[in-house]
């Protein structure tokens, strides 16, 4: 899954990176969280003919998805990722797959590994050779009975690669540059079109650094949550009733 990440490119490198004229400026954001407003890019207007420039635009969203057909956001849950595996038949999901596809761009995301019946140890996730990375992700305009709207997304996800799956079974789907146009395209790309590109990541495409527990609160929002920290190591596990303990001097004999 994906419930935190983080952006911290420049806007001229961001815009450059994703095919943009150019991007309002913007300071890093170390730590974002689920109903915050994000970054979010889809196909824009046909540009005019001879102009180069891609035909796409970027958008603030609230980090959330809510279907158009929802009446009381207070008795739907906050789905702020969705399985890539099965989107398209999903209610939720199946008209932003065929309509409303975007690009959600970051620096990384944090994940968590259980190390204990009540501890986790937090990781910073980033490309391993540096860069900007855009999650496939879903848009979807809603209004409510007033008619007051808000613009909102979801993070595709799909299986841990083999790096990963020791700390998450899940992980976002990362769009290659070179597939932005086809992804984006929803006029001529129908969700079976693009069905390969919600895949994991290449197993040597992200490194996982440790990092404290200070990413854990919202609140903290500055560079120190990067840093890193000591790993905390999984607890040794209790014999169950009737086990025997572990004798070490049984193991030397090996």
């Amino acid at each position: 899954m994906c419930g935190r990440f983080a952006l911290l490119a420049a806007p001229e490198e961001l815009a450059a990176f994703l095919g943009l004229m150019d991007l309002e400026d913007f300071p890093p954001r170390y730590n974002i969280a689920p109903t915050q407003p994000i970054l979010l890019v889809v196909s824009g207007e046909t540009p005019p003919p001879g102009s180069n420039r891609p035909d796409r635009k970027a958008l603030l969203v609230r980090w959330g998805l809510i279907p158009g057909w929802v009446k009381n956001t207070a008795d739907y849950p906050l789905m702020i990722n969705a399985r890539s595996e099965g989107a398209i038949e999903k209610a939720s999901f199946k008209t932003a797959m065929r309509h409303r596809r975007a690009l959600i761009p970051a620096s990384g995301f944090y994940e968590w590994r259980r190390v204990g019946e009540r501890k986790s140890q937090a990781y910073w996730i980033r490309p391993k050779h540096g860069g900007m990375i855009a999650f496939a992700g879903l848009y979807e305009p809603w209004a409510n009975a007033e008619g007051s709207e808000l613009d909102t997304a979801a993070i595709l996800t799909t299986a841990a690669n083999e790096t990963l799956a020791p700390i998450h079974n899940r992980m976002p789907v990362v769009i290659e540059q070179k597939d932005f146009a086809r992804w984006l395209d929803c006029k001529t790309q129908e969700p079976r079109h693009v069905a390969d590109l919600l895949k994991p990541a290449q197993a040597d495409f992200f490194e996982a650094i440790p990092v404290s527990d200070k990413v854990n609160k919202v609140a903290n929002t500055g560079p120190d949550i990067q840093e890193r920290a000591e790993a905390i190591l999984p607890e040794p596990r209790k014999p169950a009733r009737g086990e025997a303990p572990a004798n070490d001097d049984q193991l030397k004999l090996f």
